[in-house]
Formats: structure tokens, sequence, C-alpha cells
């Protein structure tokens, strides 16, 4: 009897999708649910007259496939994952492959490719991007785990990812244990910031400009046919002219507070460990929290006065500056996930390929753009280049733009609209581009109640003074330094 080339367990959407997309490769695919019905329902639905077979035993399940085993698992990240490797372990044999396709947290993939190696299998941890119409249609892939593990899986992954025309699948090997599922943190990191721009750019448009539902809408279909072609902006699009039972714009009846997963949180705290100033980011994930504050929000908006916002100047010429403003802090978020990713390759000697990671998010993701286009690009042409906008493309693009993003900052503050990602981007750039910044007298305080020390202008670096500020004081100053 022929055996199934793949295994999937978690018949949940993004499963039952990726299942359907093996299929639809020519893969034969064994699928198991923990629920049998779940199993039994699928098979007889969007299964059905499929190359796809369906197991209520494990070991049934593990005994239907090829040598070495494939399992791709799809569920629940967290103890779900742990509870499911367990299970497989005793029906699975030397150098079978377990697959992690869940949004699992990188520190957890660490610990389980040490751990299922130690068992003598190996372990894949690989981001899955695109929703569920990606998991169907072809997703962004990022794997990463067990190297010995790639090729053997390699066959399966870049055939069911998303493909861009001339540039191949939009999945590659991105590096040793954590790696993968690191990569897909910081794409989710991205997704938050950019989701949060396009809002704030429609608050504006809505609230400043006035604009009606269908006048925005063609704004954005007219941005998502140039320089901000992205599915982000696509979809924006489409929600916007998407109305109600009543003829009127769905998207305003919709309560205005946000959920998240996670990811996005989990991004921040990585940044904050590692010292980057991932500051676009971390202000996405705080607006979504503040969102969540409705019913203290909705007291607070009768305590406090509004600007009484007022536009008088030429729409067009506005709506051109909107333009730019969310096309430099779109760079300038995707520049503080690059650093990102280049401080976490540091410490944990993953070699990534920027250029790479790039291309795996071209399609098939929720972040892909043709913007993703011009970052492969100057990657390819510095793979050591330390920040984007050192590129000569990019600092072109943020040169040009700083402007309108200046206008666009001091209108929404002027007006009382909050933007903060957007004058988040702005403040990270003046702060970059800035020779020297305030940091000498926030070292003084340090050294002033704490005698942490400082460095000086005129002296090499790493040589370190403490000054008696008060004369009460001593000369002794704390062992450790940390500019």
């Amino acid at each position: 009897m022929k055996k199934n080339d793949i295994g999937l367990i978690g018949l949940a959407v993004m499963g039952e999708n990726l299942v359907l997309n093996m299929a639809s490769k020519g893969f034969s695919v064994a699928v198991y649910n923990r629920t049998a019905s779940k199993t039994d329902a699928f098979l007889a639905s969007r299964g059905a007259g499929k190359n796809i077979a369906g197991y209520k035993d494990l070991a049934a399940f593990a005994g239907s496939l090829s040598l070495p085993r494939k399992v791709f698992i799809m569920v629940k990240a967290g103890q779900a994952v742990d509870d499911t490797i367990e299970a497989l372990l005793p029906v699975l044999e030397k150098g079978d492959v377990i697959i992690d396709g869940g949004n699992s947290n990188y520190g957890d993939t660490i610990r389980r490719t040490a751990y299922i190696e130690s068992k003598g299998l190996l372990f894949i941890g690989t981001g899955v991007s695109g929703g569920e119409e990606g998991a169907l249609k072809g997703p962004s892939l990022m794997p990463g785990g067990s190297a010995a593990a790639w090729q053997l899986v390699k066959g399966i992954l870049q055939k069911i990812a998303a493909q861009v025309p001339g540039e191949g699948a939009c999945c590659d090997w991105v590096g040793q244990d954590g790696a993968g599922h690191f990569v897909k943190m910081v794409h989710n990191g991205i997704e938050y910031g950019d989701m949060q721009l396009i809002c704030e750019v429609y608050h504006i448009m809505k609230d400043l400009l006035s604009l009606s539902y269908p006048e925005m809408r063609d704004v954005f279909d007219a941005w998502n046919r140039g320089k901000l072609d992205s599915y982000l902006v696509e979809i924006t699009r489409d929600i916007l002219r998407f109305n109600d039972t009543d003829g009127t714009a769905l998207v305003e009846k919709i309560l205005d507070t946000a959920g998240q997963k996670g990811t996005g949180k989990w991004t921040g705290i990585a940044a904050l460990d590692a010292g980057v100033p991932l500051t676009l980011i971390g202000e996405a994930v705080f607006a979504r929290c503040l969102s969540a504050a409705k019913d203290e929000r909705v007291r607070a908006s009768k305590f406090f006065t509004s600007p009484q916002k007022s536009f008088s100047g030429e729409k067009k010429g506005f709506l051109a500056d909107l333009e730019d403003a969310l096309y430099a802090a779109k760079l300038i978020s995707y520049t503080q996930g690059f650093l990102l990713l280049r401080a976490a390759a540091a410490e944990h000697h993953w070699k990534l390929n920027y250029g790479g990671i790039a291309l795996m998010w071209r399609g098939g993701c929720i972040i892909r753009s043709a913007f993703l286009g011009k970052i492969k690009e100057a990657f390819t042409k510095n793979p050591a280049l330390e920040n984007l906008l050192l590129d000569p493309f990019f600092s072109k693009v943020i040169e040009e733009g700083q402007g309108a993003l200046r206008r666009v900052v001091a209108a929404a503050a002027l007006n009382g609209i909050p933007a903060p990602t957007l004058a988040s981007a702005l403040s990270y750039f003046d702060g970059y581009r800035s020779e020297r910044l305030p940091a000498n007298l926030l070292q003084a305080q340090r050294d002033y109640f704490g005698a942490h020390s400082y460095e000086r202008c005129d002296k090499p670096r790493g040589e370190f003074f403490h000054t008696n500020w008060t004369g009460h004081g001593g000369a002794t100053s704390a062992s450790t330094y940390s500019a």
C-alpha cells in the first residue's frame, strides 16, 4: 500500500486549508484531529474526493507515512504543541521530522528543537503567514530548526508556498532552532505597525479632511496602484467600500476596540531585551491596548475638550502628503524590524539572509507588498547593510518624504487626532539622524543619583568617569556601566 507523503495534525481553519493546498499540489496527506468527529466532517465535506486519508489513532496515522515521516502540527501555540509532541514521540522513529506551523514563541522552538533532537528526531518551527486564503492558495513560509530536516521537507514546503513570478517560492531555510519563528514574530510586529499606520491615515482622512467613504476608497485604490501597492492597502480599499444592509459603511458600525494574539507584544519584548529601538511597532501594540479601554475612553471624552478640527488647505496636496508620509513611516517600521533581526542573529548565531527574508514576505503573507522588492534589492547589493535608511534608494525616499511626514504629524497634533505610529516614525528618524542627543544630561543624572559613571567627549571611548556632584558623595562609582 502506498504511503502518504506527509501528515497534518489539527484541522482548524489553517490546518484544513494547508491540507487542501498540499493535496492540490499532488501530495498525499494523512490527517488527524484530537476530536475525531472533526476529521470525519472534513473528509465528508471539503476533503471529499481528494488524496487525503483520515485517521483516529496516532499509531495508524504515523504508520501511514512514508519514511522519514513528516508530521505538520497546526494546533494552538503553547502547551498544546508540547502535548502533541509527547503523543507523537512513541509512534515516530529516528530521523522523522516534526513541523510546528503555529504561532509559537521562538524561545519555545529553541527548547523544542534541542529536546526533539535529543530523542533522535528532527524538528522544524515554521512561520506560516497569509491567513486562511494564503494557507489554501500559497502562504509565506519561514522554516527554521534542525538543519538536517530542510532537504527532507524542502520539496513539499516550497511547492505549497506562494510563488512570485521571476523570484520563486516565498519559502526558504531561515536558520537553526528558533530562527524561523523569530522571523515570523518580527513579520507580525511589522504587520501591527503597518495596520496602525493605515488606521491613523484613515482617521486623518475621515476626521480632518472630512472625506466620505467612497472618496477614501478611491484614494486607497489609487495608492494601491502606486508605490504603496500592498495587500493591506488593497483590503483597506475593499473594507471602505463594503456597505451594511442599510447602505452605510459597515466599518463605521464596528466597535473601535482592537484585539491581539501576542506576537506584537513578543516583538516589543524581544526588542527591549536586545536594546533595539523598535519604537513604531511598540506604539502600534500600545495603540491596541488603549483602544481596548473603550468604556474609560468614553468617560474621558466627557472630561476634556478637543481642538476644533479645521482644515483650510488644499485636500489634493495634503492627500499627497499622506501618501508620502505613510510610505516613509512604513520604511522606518521595516528598518526597525530588520535591526531586530540583525540583533537576534548576533545573539543566537543565526546566519540570516535578510534579502531572502524580504523575498519570503514578497508574496502570500499579510505584509506582502511591492515595497519588499526594494528591500531585497538593498540587501542583495549590500548584505552587511546596517540600517535600511542608509541604502541609496531608501535614503532618497526618506529625504524626500520627511517634509510630508512632518506636516502630517503636525496637522494631527494640532487637531487632536492621535497618530502614535506616524509620530514615532518621525521621532526615530530625527533621533537617528542627530549627531548629538541629550543623553549627555541623562548620563549626568544617572551619575548624580546612582554613581553610574559616564564617558567624556574629550576622552577615548571606554574610559569612565564619576563626579561627586554634591560634595557629599564619595569617589566610588558603580561597578557596572550601561550606555
